[in-house]
């Protein structure tokens, strides 16, 4: 198995499901492929690139994605996801609002380099709202992360000004979602 590590976000409901319970969702179908997940606390973040917008609700998972699980497997999962939970990508502003994003910002040691895809991320050092909870789940992640990428994040000074903790990791586990989106079936994805 190898350690991936997600940042995820949202700051527009979808279907009458709230940011919170739309990231709830998403790190329940994203256990159905990751084991040993470890979860940060939700920050409220001030969005970047395109101003004009709600805030944003932000977190980072970090877990060993299951056999099977390539860089370009994973995307595609994690686009159906969103999609399931009212991402449309032709119809969104690039860094606009959206009911939910998921970026993957590290697949083990690797480094890709696609039209689609770039591990690890491009912008994470910039990206306070990656960074914050990133560095908060580091040190609970010490069997399951390892290699250099991460290392370097761990002293790193960052400008959090524009992020602001919202929910501890515990409280978001337990928080109960109405799972109901269009059809009411959950389970349209395959693992």
């Amino acid at each position: 198995m190898c350690c991936v590590v997600l940042g995820l976000g949202s700051n527009r409901s979808y279907n009458g499901i709230d940011s919170i319970s739309l990231l709830r969702m998403a790190v329940t179908e994203l256990q159905k492929i990751m084991d040993n997940l470890v979860v940060s606390s939700v920050y409220r973040t001030k969005p970047m690139y395109v101003e004009n917008q709600d805030d944003f609700y932000n977190m980072v998972i970090a877990g060993n994605i299951h056999e099977g699980y390539n860089p370009q497997k994973l995307l595609q999962y994690i686009h159906e996801v969103e999609g399931f939970l009212g991402r449309d990508r032709s119809r969104e502003l690039r860094f606009g609002p959206r009911a939910i994003d998921i970026d993957i910002e590290f697949f083990g040691d690797l480094e890709v380099n696609l039209p689609d895809l770039e591990i690890p991320h491009p912008r994470i050092a910039e990206r306070a709202f990656v960074l914050q909870p990133l560095l908060e789940i580091l040190p609970k992640c010490a069997d399951v992360m390892k290699g250099e990428k991460l290392k370097k994040f761990e002293h790193v000074k960052i400008d959090t000004n524009d992020v602001a903790f919202y929910m501890d990791s515990a409280e978001f586990l337990l928080l109960k979602v109405n799972n109901e989106v269009q059809d009411g079936n959950t389970d349209t994805r395959s693992s």
